[in-house]
């Protein structure tokens, strides 16, 4: 990817698409009656919101292009921080809350590294850097919140 505008269409959707999934499962939550969970879920959606924040406004100053499924740019198919709902109901506790935001955010770190590490362009070489960087302080984070929920 050596399109700054091209990875700046990419980091909103990753984070456009982690918020509307964290509301989406804090919406389940909340009508299955775990509040503990969707409070969780929300804290997560806050958090996506802010970044995706972020991202618009580091392209602010570019016309970004509009894309369609097909042209982006995902390992799997799917925005890394997308997750499966196999397994999620509304009876999941806090623990696989914090393991599914895990799993997302590892998959956003990943995607971000490996632009980094793919790009010949240093606009996105630094943007990526700093993307991955923050994803890495997301998975710091929950890594702590899992560990001290564990004890």
């Amino acid at each position: 990817m050596d399109d700054i505008c091209i990875f700046l269409v990419h980091a909103i959707e990753l984070e456009r698409e982690a918020a509307r999934r964290y509301e989406e499962l804090a919406e389940s939550m909340r009508a299955d009656g775990n509040l503990k969970v969707e409070k969780f879920f929300r804290t997560m959606a806050i958090f996506s919101r802010k970044h995706l924040a972020l991202a618009m406004e580091r392209g602010g100053f570019q016309q970004l292009p509009i894309l369609s499924r097909e042209e982006y740019w995902w390992p799997d198919g799917v925005s890394p921080e997308q997750f499966t709902w196999i397994g999620v109901d509304g009876f999941i506790d806090v623990a696989y809350a914090l393991d599914l935001a895990l799993d997302g955010e590892m998959r956003g770190h990943a995607f971000y590294q490996e632009v980094f590490s793919n790009t010949h362009d240093p606009e996105v070489k630094r943007m990526a850097l700093e993307f991955a960087d923050e994803e890495a302080e997301h998975v710091a984070e929950l890594q702590k919140w899992i560990n001290g929920s564990a004890a």
